[in-house]
């Protein structure tokens, strides 16, 4: 039984390491795609001739988009992170809320519960089934290690609780990776998008002023105000990218713990309902 058990553990880690390999390439495609879908939109479509005063010489903006455009270098890197962002938040969605499951955690436990006060193991894996999330997959494993232990002669009840037990943290150390990951991209741009923004806008001061000091000091107040806008252009987008960061991080980590408390729970039920039918 432990040699089936080292040979499985041992093709679960063969099996995950090309899965972590194909996960940093799918990411690194995903983070490069938005890199050239953000030089593409900056130079073709904010830096079309249309949007300027003197057409394809581009040095005074008509519009907003121009504005844009005349934030500088900064700005095609700032929309690129939004869109690993806006990509990101949409695959962690997708997980998350499918890891959620179709039932709420506290109801599907009562029912566990229920069907185990009866010793009707079989219903309550077929809850787990019905759940269809983390937590009705770590009970489940925990329930086929429960109907094992019920059939088991040969350990006391403490060491049939404890097989119980560690197969529910086996099963939570499979689930938990799945739902943290990729939100150190979120967490990343949350605190590095707001830098990058100010980056951008002290360079476009630092041209501004370079320009108005070129000019002997006399340079039209205009113009100066003029390039200060179009500078702080990266600060509203270095801003705005990181509230929306911090919003998605801190809405995907609370539906994680609330999956997190379940699972607890989940594992806490099956131990103590073990103990108390089968003393």
């Amino acid at each position: 039984m432990a040699d089936v058990k080292t040979a499985a553990a041992s093709q679960g880690n063969r099996a995950g390491k090309p899965k972590n390999s194909s996960n940093f390439l799918t990411n690194l495609i995903v983070v490069v795609a938005c890199i050239v879908v953000g030089i593409v939109v900056y130079n073709f479509v904010l830096g079309d001739a249309s949007h300027f005063v003197d057409g394809a010489k581009r040095e005074k903006s008509k519009d907003f988009m121009g504005q844009m455009y005349m934030g500088g270098f900064v700005v095609p890197i700032l929309m690129a992170t939004l869109l690993t962002l806006l990509c990101f938040i949409v695959e962690r969605a997708l997980t998350i809320l499918k890891a959620k499951g179709k039932m709420d955690a506290g109801e599907f436990v009562r029912k566990v519960q229920y069907n185990l006060a009866n010793k009707n193991v079989d219903a309550a894996i077929a809850e787990c089934d019905k759940q269809s999330g983390s937590v009705g997959n770590v009970m489940r494993s925990g329930l086929v290690k429960y109907r094992e232990m019920t059939n088991n002669h040969d350990l006391d009840t403490d060491q049939k609780v404890l097989s119980i037990q560690k197969e529910i943290e086996e099963a939570t150390a499979l689930e938990l990776p799945m739902l943290e990951k990729n939100l150190v991209f979120l967490s990343t741009i949350a605190s590095c998008a707001t830098l990058l923004g100010l980056f951008g806008t002290v360079m476009g001061m630092i041209r501004s002023f370079a320009a108005m000091s070129s000019t002997g000091g006399a340079g039209d107040a205009t113009a100066l105000a003029g390039g200060i806008s179009e500078a702080l252009i990266n600060t509203a987008l270095g801003i705005s990218t990181s509230f929306v960061a911090i919003i998605a991080y801190n809405f995907f980590t609370t539906i994680i713990d609330g999956i997190t408390y379940g699972i607890d729970e989940s594992g806490f039920t099956l131990t103590q309902s073990f103990a108390a039918t089968y003393k």
